[in-house]
């Protein structure tokens, strides 16, 4: 056996030794990844659902006396039984629910998502943390004790460790179902990442906690940076420290020009290597793929380089994607992430320059863009990010900001700024109309015909709509369950009715475009040339190629139906047919004089034969 593991450890380092650690792996490319909020996406195991001892620490720091798990098809906006007697508003109590999303969850829908033709996984937080979020971590070496199989077997686990001694961790219950996980999802050919929020950790953590306890005689209290520490000898209590953006229950890990200091720095890099080689062999294949980065911009450069070195060293096709995103939100002012992209820190960002660009271009009514200032904006982007482009995490929204659909039913509200019924009045809370889905499909079908990886966030191809921060964070819509409708709205306002159901239409228009990406590589690895249709700036047309592979993409960006007339595009003039492989439609074009019908919202993808 040992002749064997030695053997494969040695085919490891022949084929790593021929990556280029500053590349991109090439994987990374042809990648559709899929957004995996772990509390809210399925409850596989009803033993481990969260009790209030789970939650202490935890913001709004108090839990009712007779809390309870909320149903998982519950109307979201109403109030259970027990929080009407708080005499609270949806939003200030809000993060006291749990709805007991864990790793068998996910581990359950695996096939679902292989059906559905995803090929990369992104799990938000997964470790240890009182919050329903993850990310104020209590401890970054274990997964959360309520994602696993036996949360008391856990916390009896933890006590018999010292978590600044790695020689000390053992193997819960939890982490063990996470790493069953790992490997069903490489069983299928995918791969997985998971967040690492290493700006910061939680009041919980273990470290903090000690600062709290020994104040100037804690051995970790050079691991924060505390402002001021208590004197016993007065009544009042003057420890104060630095917080995330200020917030006291994320405190800040310390750091000077290097990046993150010493002791947590190094704590870090033992849990690179707990994940990413959980068995410490030296070959990585039994762990995670890479990392999402959490607020990395807060974070010294030269932490990055080092934590590039650290997880290359382990794993040369390992991916790294950072968070890099508001340069200045209150001016709507989007970082140009490239000083990130220079191959010795991510091999990408979250794209929401993408997302948008694509909502200028699609969604806005107001302040629209045509098709030119969208070519110009898509353009720059590329022209910043250059290679990387193509390994891009393309998103259309996330955990941390309004739903695709509830951007279509709220055009004019500026992305990410004050998109929920909390913070803006006049915030639309239903669901999209029929002939509004035509408008995210739309806007779908551009994402998975342009390069850079496309990304869905967990229940955006099932149908779901919210806006931001809390309300993007619904427990999934799932086709076996029947839910209550939306009938409340969190400020007592009248709404429509809104009936709750997995939308199989919409599942299948993802599954179809997804299907045509993975069966064409062109689509992610080719370059893309656009064609301006002067006749119509409702009209998109960009050509990609790879290798001797060619397809055209043509949309209609409008409610209006549409005759589109190539004889003024050069390119059209030498094609005799053209086959669209969404409709399966072939198109004699001597016949139709260069001429195609195209419906509103629709886009072709043209498969050309002279």
């Amino acid at each position: 056996m040992k002749k064997i593991i030695a053997l494969l450890i040695a085919i490891n380092s022949l084929l790593f030794a021929q990556t280029n650690f500053n590349e991109p792996p090439a994987w990374a490319k042809e990648a559709i990844w899929y957004q995996i909020f772990p509390e809210r996406f399925f409850n596989g195991d009803k033993s481990n659902d969260p009790k209030p001892i789970d939650m202490q620490g935890a913001w709004p720091f108090f839990v009712p006396q007779d809390w309870k798990i909320t149903p998982w098809t519950w109307d979201w906006y109403k109030l259970q039984t027990y929080e009407k007697k708080l005499n609270k508003n949806f939003y200030e109590i809000v993060n006291i629910r749990r709805y007991g999303g864990d790793i068998q969850g996910v581990i359950d829908k695996l096939d679902y998502l292989q059906d559905l033709g995803i090929t990369a996984i992104y799990l938000n937080p997964i470790f240890e943390s009182p919050s329903l979020h993850k990310y104020d971590a209590t401890m970054y070496h274990h997964v959360d004790n309520n994602f696993g199989p036996n949360p008391e077997r856990d916390r009896k686990i933890w006590s018999e460790e010292n978590p600044a001694d790695p020689s000390t961790w053992q193997w819960t219950t939890a982490d063990k179902l996470f790493l069953k996980l790992i490997d069903e999802v490489h069983k299928r050919g995918m791969k997985i990442i998971i967040d690492g929020v290493f700006n910061h950790m939680g009041l919980t953590s273990w470290a903090f906690q000690d600062v709290v306890k020994n104040q100037e005689k804690s051995e970790f209290k050079d691991w924060f940076t505390i402002k001021k520490f208590d004197d016993p000898s007065t009544p009042q209590n003057e420890f104060d420290y630095a917080g995330w953006y200020g917030i006291k229950d994320l405190p800040e890990l310390r750091e000077d020009e290097n990046g993150i200091v010493e002791g947590p720095r190094e704590h870090i890099h033992a849990v690179v290597k707990r994940w990413m080689d959980p068995n410490n062999d030296g070959n990585p294949s039994d762990g995670i793929d890479g990392w999402r980065l959490d607020v990395a911009e807060m974070v010294n450069h030269n932490f990055w380089k080092i934590f590039r070195k650290w997880v290359r060293d382990i794993n040369p096709n390992a991916y790294l994607v950072g968070e890099v995103w508001w340069e200045d939100w209150r001016n709507d002012k989007m970082f140009d992430a490239s000083p990130w992209l220079k191959g010795d820190q991510f091999d990408a960002v979250m794209n929401y320059r993408f997302t948008r660009a694509n909502k200028n271009f699609v969604l806005n009514k107001n302040n629209k863009d045509d098709v030119f200032a969208y070519i110009d904006s898509i353009k720059t982007i590329m022209n910043n990010y250059k290679e990387n482009y193509f390994v891009m995490m393309n998103l259309l929204g996330s955990h941390d900001t309004e739903r695709l659909a509830s951007v279509v039913v709220n055009p004019d509200f500026k992305y990410d700024h004050g998109a929920n019924a909390r913070d803006s009045k006049n915030y639309d809370i239903r669901k999209p109309t029929d002939k509004e889905r035509l408008k995210q499909k739309f806007v779908v079908a551009l994402q998975f015909t342009q390069p850079g990886a496309p990304h869905i966030f967990n229940g955006d191809e099932a149908g779901m709509w919210g806006g931001d921060d809390p309300d993007d964070r619904k427990p999934n819509i799932w086709k076996e369950f029947k839910y209550d409708d939306e009938t409340t709205h969190p400020f007592g306002k009248p709404r429509t009715k809104d009936k709750v159901e997995f939308d199989q239409q919409l599942f299948n228009f993802y599954k179809t475009f997804i299907k045509i990406r993975n069966e064409n590589k062109v689509l992610s690895l080719g370059t893309i040339e656009f064609y301006p249709f002067r006749d119509d700036t409702d009209i998109i047309i960009y050509e990609r190629k790879f290798n001797n592979e060619r397809l055209i993409i043509v949309g209609n960006n409008s409610f209006s139906k549409k005759v589109i007339d190539f004889s003024s595009i050069e390119l059209f003039k030498k094609f005799n047919s053209v086959k669209d492989f969404v409709s399966d439609k072939v198109f004699d074009m001597k016949k139709l004089h260069n001429k195609i019908k195209i419906n509103p919202y629709q886009l072709m993808i043209l498969k050309t034969y002279e």
